[in-house]
This record gives structure tokens, C-alpha cells and sequence, in this order.
């Protein structure tokens, strides 16, 4: 039976509370060959940072369809999650651009988008190292790993601190067991220098290559959030391509939430997951595929927000992704992959 991650309890419980075994379900085959980064796998459909929370997660998850699994972003020491609530359902709509206020969804009823606010937590490196060994043990010669890492910021830190900090834990992963390690250069619920690197290109141009130096064994995917505009996107991309294999957008969009008795989350933006964001993401893939087909990057194209149908990802393959990736509507229905594939995509 396939199991979901509980919103109404903590990031710990679903930790500890992570499914026993993978579920014995049948999956359709996917037509077609695929490669992530390289490598040859059975599918395009993955699932990015967020919703696996260890190697149980990873493995329930690689049995329900999907075939790129990234294990929740690390750091190089323990981080708390924030307080309750982590995933809190909106009201639906259409969020086009940052900084917009959505509706706390009422009630109990149906949903498809969330605000989401765990803060990047981090089990300690002596677990996850361990943990990420089991999960590539347990995973079948058509499916990748994934290994997502941040850096954590301290005061003073210059700007190639945070980078070699990055390359930390890059390296760390990679002698753990990842296949790929995916460099989270966007997270928009947290203050500190990790949050937005990704809009300047010299430092998203120093983490990739500061990582790339410590890991030049592995392929390198950069996570970025929505770009304001396609000159900033165009030098990011340039200033990256030297050192990166794949490009992973988008990393939700920001809003405020607001509550029956005003703005929750204390006022401050949290990102949106979910159908709320498709159309923009979507948009975002489009155009950063005729960027990269202009600078002539062979960089691979992961598409992520909002997709949740076989029709979905068939408009990012169309855009021009090599790969979709799919987290809101899989955790709110684990059987989302195996109807896709049904489909045929």
C-alpha cells in the first residue's frame, strides 16, 4: 500500500515514520530511451528534493514509478526543521509571479497546491552519509540518485566559504553513494546567504565551479528558482555552463499566505508547490530551453512545479525538457507516476 507524508505532523515523525518496505505494485514499462545526466534510465520521471526524506522514502518512491530519486537537501551539519506548519494547503489559483498573497485553503476539502516551509533541514552528516548508501544499494540499474546539498551559511562567511561549504557536502555525497549531485542554488524560505544565489551569476558561477573541482567524478545539476527576467537568466546560464551538466527549474514561487486572522508564517514569503504554479513553470521551461539551444549548452533541462498528469509531462518534454520531475501531486497521490505511465507519455 502506498503510503503519504502526513502534513499534520512534524518533518521528524515522517522521518521516523518513513514506509517499512517498497510497495509490490506493477508499473508500466515507459516507451522510449533516457538518460539523466548520462546515465540510462527507465523513465523521465523523477522526484526532486523535498519529499524524500531518506533511503525509505527514496525506495518507496522508486517503486511506485518513479526513476531519478533525490534525496532531500543535506548540509554539513545538523538543521532543525521549522515549526508546524510545513506543507499548509492553498486555496487554488494561478501564481504567475513572486511575492503575490494566496489564501490558507479552509476546511478539510480537496487541494492541489501548498505553501511549503520546512527551512532545508538536515539530518547530521554521520546519518546521511549512511543513509544514502542504503538508498543507492536498494535502487535497480535503471534508476539514478540524486544527492541534493546546500550550504549553511555562518556569520562572517565570505562568499567562497559558502561555496567550499557546498563542496562539503558535495563530495561527502558523492563518496556516499549519489549518481548525481544536485546543488540547491535556490530555497526561498530561508534568510541567509543559500536562499537566492542563483540570481547572481558570480556566485552561482563560484559554487558550480568550486563543487566541480571537489567532485570532478560526478555530473552536477544546479537547483534555481523562477528568474526575473530572460537577460538574468542568460547570464546565469552562461556563467554556469562551464562546470554544470544539468539545469533543475523551478524552485516554486514565492508568496505570502494569509490566514483568517492575517499574514501566517509571520509575515514572511514562503514558496508554492503545486498546480498553482504549472503554467509559469511550464513558461519557465520553454524559455529556458531556447536559452540554452542559443548559448549552445548541452546542459540537460529538468522541468519541475506543478506537473501532476501524463499531459503534463508530455508539455515539458515538449518545451523541451529531458526530464520532469513531479513532488506536490506525489505526495498527495503516490500513484500518480504508475496512471501516468499508464498513459504513455
Amino acid at each position: 500500500m502506498a503510503q503519504r507524508y502526513d502534513i499534520r505532523q512534524t518533518y521528524d515523525w515522517n522521518y521516523l515514520h518513513a514506509p517499512a518496505s517498497p510497495p509490490a505494485v506493477a508499473v508500466a514499462p515507459c516507451p522510449g530511451q533516457w538518460r539523466f545526466c548520462g546515465i540510462p534510465v527507465a523513465s523521465p520521471l523523477g522526484v526532486p528534493a523535498g519529499p524524500l526524506l531518506n533511503s525509505r522514502w527514496i525506495l518507496h518512491y522508486a517503486a511506485l514509478g518513479f526513476d531519478v530519486l533525490t534525496y532531500k537537501t543535506v548540509r554539513s551539519a545538523y538543521r532543525a526543521c521549522y515549526d508546524l506548519p510545513n506543507l499548509l494547503p492553498v486555496e487554488r489559483g494561478e501564481l504567475r509571479e513572486e511575492g503575490h498573497t494566496l489564501h490558507a485553503a479552509s476546511g478539510s476539502g480537496e487541494y492541489d497546491s501548498w505553501a511549503i516551509s520546512f527551512g532545508m533541514p538536515s539530518r547530521d552528516p554521520v546519518e546521511w552519509r549512511a543513509d544514502i548508501g542504503r538508498a543507492r544499494q536498494g535502487l535497480h540499474s535503471a534508476q539514478a540518485l540524486v544527492v541534493s546539498v546546500v550550504a549553511s551559511p555562518q556569520p562572517g562567511w565570505t562568499l567562497q566559504d559558502v561555496a567550499n561549504d557546498f563542496a562539503v557536502c558535495a563530495r561527502q555525497a558523492a563518496d556516499a553513494g549519489a549518481q548525481v549531485v544536485e546543488a540547491n542554488l535556490s530555497c526561498p524560505n530561508v534568510c541567509t546567504q543559500e536562499a537566492d544565489l542563483f540570481l547572481s551569476p558570480e556566485a552561482a558561477r563560484l559554487v558550480a565551479s568550486t563543487v566541480r573541482a571537489a567532485m570532478p567524478d560526478l555530473p552536477l545539476a544546479l537547483k534555481v528558482g523562477l528568474f526575473p527576467g530572460r537577460t538574468c537568466m542568460e547570464d546565469v546560464v552562461a556563467a554556469v555552463a562551464p562546470f554544470a551538466d544539468a539545469i533543475c527549474a523551478t524552485n516554486s514561487i514565492t508568496a505570502k499566505v494569509a490566514g483568517e486572522d492575517g499574514l501566517l508564517f509571520g509575515g514572511l514569503r514562503r514558496g508554492i508547490g503545486g498546480r498553482a504554479i504549472a503554467a509559469r513553470c511550464l513558461e519557465e521551461t520553454a524559455l529556458l530551453r531556447r536559452v540554452l539551444d542559443a548559448q549552445g549548452s548541452p546542459m540537460d533541462l529538468i522541468s519541475v512545479g506543478g506537473v501532476a498528469t501524463a499531459q503534463d509531462v508530455r508539455d515539458r518534454l515538449h518545451a523541451g525538457a529531458t526530464h520532469v520531475q513531479i513532488a506536490t501531486a506525489a505526495m498527495i497521490d503516490p500513484m500518480v507516476a504508475i496512471r501516468i505511465r499508464e498513459e504513455s507519455i
